[in-house]
């Protein structure tokens, strides 16, 4: 067995403003990085169109036909002051839902040990019936509850390693206890949210906030001393990693200063947890990143950890 890359050219119809940093060249500098020889054993999918079906089990189905109406014919609809959507976005959209939820198809069924869709737009920020920070569906929340539907889990962990608060994830989340959240992140930073006081009514959400400036040093103190402890005792079915990037010090949009090492690391210990847990099933979405040379160090990073098994 071995890890799945679920990618497809649509995602690079998914257009933005000039100058926007959530731009089609983030996927271009991740394929021109896993081209290289050394990835060649990673085996490729195109990723489906996920279903309105899948995605309400997140969201609610009148944001997602909300959503769908605001998709233009032409030209760019702005859903908030940095979120907008071109002619290609709703296709973008879906097919980053259907990568994620067939990154579960494969690994529960034991096709693969893991999997990463290399997708955009992001999700992390999409909260049950709001769209922001460049985010429109929630893809690994919408994983975690197609997880739980086809395949009975009762127990699912998202980790979020992205500069920014995971606010979306929280909030679909955030009185749920079959779904553990943990997350590292800058704060402040947008989205503002993300203090380590807000656990959810459940007490199965773990926010690990980190100062600007704050390096590798700091990131592994907060998953070794809060994040793993939670995780292992939480005991989950499968691990989803909410793969951000933008915590690496060239990103211009975090103050964080994590180098590709960091990533592998958290990736390496959460695969540990998945191990421990649930036969290793692990899969992983793109969330951020922004520095193109950072994103495609770092997702080369975290996608050759994944193939060690």
């Amino acid at each position: 067995m071995s890890t799945l890359l679920l990618h497809h050219s649509s995602y690079l119809d998914h257009l933005t403003p000039v100058g926007h940093p959530e731009r089609p060249d983030r996927i271009r500098a991740i394929d021109r990085i896993l081209e290289h020889e050394k990835f060649q054993s990673v085996e490729r999918d195109l990723a489906p169109m996920g279903t309105v079906e899948d995605i309400a089990r997140a969201h609610p189905m009148s944001y997602v036909d909300q959503i769908h109406r605001l998709a233009p014919a032409e030209g760019t609809a702005r859903v908030d002051a940095d979120t907008t959507m071109s002619p290609g976005t709703w296709e973008a959209a879906l097919r980053g839902v259907g990568g994620a939820c067939r990154a579960v198809d494969e690994v529960l069924t034991k096709k693969v040990n893991n999997a990463f869709s290399a997708s955009r737009p992001p999700g992390h920020h999409a909260e049950k019936d709001r769209a922001m920070g460049f985010c429109f569906f929630n893809n690994a929340a919408v994983a975690a509850r197609y997880a739980q539907a086809k395949f009975g889990l009762e127990r699912v962990a998202i980790v979020d390693f992205d500069v920014h608060h995971g606010n979306g994830t929280q909030d679909i989340f955030w009185d749920d206890p079959t779904v553990m959240y943990c997350s590292t992140h800058q704060m402040p930073l947008y989205p503002g949210s993300g203090a380590a006081s807000e656990t959810g009514e459940a007490n199965t959400i773990v926010n690990a906030p980190l100062a600007p400036g704050e390096d590798g040093t700091g990131f592994k103190e907060a998953f070794e001393v809060l994040l793993l402890p939670r995780l292992n005792h939480f005991a989950p079915e499968l691990v989803i990693i909410s793969a951000g990037f933008d915590a690496h010090m060239r990103d211009p949009l975090g103050g964080l200063n994590l180098v590709e090492a960091d990533f592998a690391w958290a990736t390496r210990a959460l695969m540990d947890v998945a191990d421990a847990h649930s036969n290793g099933h692990l899969i992983s979405v793109l969330e951020g990143g922004y520095d193109l040379e950072g994103l495609a160090r770092s997702v080369a990073a975290h996608v050759m950890t994944l193939m060690t098994g």
